[in-house]
């Protein structure tokens, strides 16, 4: 086992840290699904060197609907049916009729999400019709978008003739103006950036306009942290640091409760993960390609989760 620690602690509390600062120093604030405290503008380092996973242990990680939902956004998918079959209901609120009506959504079917993360990660900016309208014709005159995880894989494996894995350009973004009215839900997580270096370590940036300090901060730690792992394991690098920068980072008020009594609790070290195969197409890593060793944690805290 190995164990890390970033400014004399172990990485979890900077997460602890963050919820006690919020608590005492947020700004309460009414906002469209209800009241919270927020602060704006803080960052987090978690290391992932030897597989580490930065899987929080003061409560349990949801983890099989942390890979499910990321494997979903890998393949550009945006179709609430694949996670819901798979038991992981993150998204049901998000795509219900209710909510899509509410959005202005009415030519979408429930489950159908617009063009939100997976969409934009694989093909941003280019066309995306309602499934009621899909036929062979609307698809075959549909424009193409901009495939950004492809294009950040081939850079990385060589095969990309006007960038090396060196460049300051291995950047996704989720955030399209064009397209913000013609999805479920914005993109909170909207941008992300690799960063390779002299030791062949892939790093991963990732800055969030918007973060759920309770329910959804522990999600995004862990998701984005296996996906530089995933990308890692891919591109036959090793996996350096996930670094989360967050704006608007906020607690809402029916949480607070709960999460102090998550920082009182001692975290214990991280798992580790283990990728069984590696595939020629990123598209074809599934669930059964992932073991976690060592996940030690605390019992669960239930909190409602606030769409």
């Amino acid at each position: 086992m190995f164990k890390y620690f970033v400014n004399g602690i172990l990485p979890e509390y900077q997460y602890l840290n963050l919820i006690d600062n919020i608590i005492k120093n947020g700004i309460k604030r009414k906002g469209r699904n209800g009241n919270t405290y927020s602060i704006f503008g803080t960052q987090m380092r978690f290391p992932l060197y030897n597989n580490t996973l930065p899987l929080l242990t003061t409560k349990k990680i949801f983890l099989n609907g942390c890979i499910h939902e990321l494997l979903w956004f890998i393949r550009g998918e945006t179709n609430n049916k694949y996670l819901k079959d798979n038991k992981v209901h993150i998204w049901d609120a998000n795509s219900s009729r209710e909510f899509l009506d509410s959005r202005g959504l009415q030519k979408y079917n429930e489950d159908e999400l617009g063009p939100i993360y997976g969409f934009q990660w694989r093909n941003f900016n280019g066309d995306y019709i309602p499934e009621q309208f899909r036929n062979e014709f609307s698809i075959r005159n549909a424009k193409k978008g901009t495939d950004q995880l492809q294009y950040i894989i081939d850079t990385l494996k060589g095969n990309n003739k006007n960038e090396d894995k060196y460049s300051r350009r291995l950047i996704i973004n989720a955030w399209n103006p064009n397209q913000i009215n013609d999805m479920a839900l914005p993109p909170c997580h909207v941008m992300f950036q690799f960063f390779v270096n002299d030791k062949d370590e892939l790093s991963c940036s990732m800055y969030q306009r918007s973060g759920d300090v309770g329910l959804g901060i522990p999600f995004n730690i862990a998701s984005y942290s296996l996906l530089t792992h995933i990308i890692a394991h891919h591109c036959d690098l090793k996996p350096g640091d996930f670094i989360h920068t967050i704006g608007d980072a906020h607690i809402y008020e029916e949480h607070i409760e709960k999460l102090k009594l998550q920082i009182n609790r001692e975290p214990y070290e991280s798992p580790i993960i283990n990728i069984k195969n590696k595939h020629t197409n990123i598209d074809d890593y599934t669930i059964d390609d992932f073991s976690i060793y060592n996940y030690n944690y605390h019992k669960p805290i239930k909190m409602k989760m606030i769409s």
